[in-house]
């Protein structure tokens, strides 16, 4: 498996202190736009603000309180959208396609040295009015963007929240073959 899957992670601790470039959000998007899509309806669209900007204070009181205790440090907030029709009508799968797309922005915040927190604790139907989105689109996600901060930072149950060991499910509880349940991996 690529290290930039099992580098992943979801930190709350960001350095308040550090930016992210234009050139390194530029590529962060570009991650985003070259993500797969339902017959490449590419649904994905994206709020984003930096720090200390009007964009950024907007997302943040989105934001649920548990969120307010560590995301206001992120270099950047933004918010994954998707657009739910096109030229074709209405567009098949686009939670799917939001999905990979912000995914590839998470390995790619990997690859930059970044950290990345995905995020659904926040009131959507507030995103939607703040920034004056159109009917056909709809805010499903934030995610804080920057770089690695001190855990001392954080409130202490969100300390010990990121010092506990991760744990996937194993392949077995996961891939079945010839009948739910019955594991390819025994």
């Amino acid at each position: 498996m690529n290290e930039l899957i099992s580098q992943r992670w979801s930190p709350r601790a960001f350095d308040a202190n550090a930016t992210i470039t234009d050139d390194e959000l530029r590529v962060l998007l570009e991650a985003a736009r070259w993500a797969p899509s339902h017959g490449n309806s590419q649904p994905a669209r994206f709020i984003v603000g930096k720090r200390d900007t009007p964009t950024f204070a907007a997302i943040y009181e989105t934001l649920r309180p548990g969120n307010k205790t560590w995301a206001h440090r992120a270099s950047v907030l933004l918010i994954g959208c998707v657009i739910t029709a096109d030229s074709r009508g209405d567009l098949p799968n686009i939670e799917f396609g939001l999905g990979l797309a912000m995914e590839n922005i998470a390995l790619q915040a990997v690859d930059l040295g970044l950290i990345a927190h995905m995020m659904g604790g926040f009131d959507k139907s507030a995103a939607h009015t703040a920034f004056a989105m159109p009917d056909d689109v709809r805010p499903l996600v934030v995610m804080a963007l920057g770089h690695h901060g001190n855990l001392e930072d954080l409130p202490e149950d969100l300390q010990a929240r990121e010092q506990r060991e991760r744990r996937r499910n194993p392949l077995s509880e996961m891939v079945f073959t010839e009948t739910w349940g019955q594991s390819l991996f025994g």
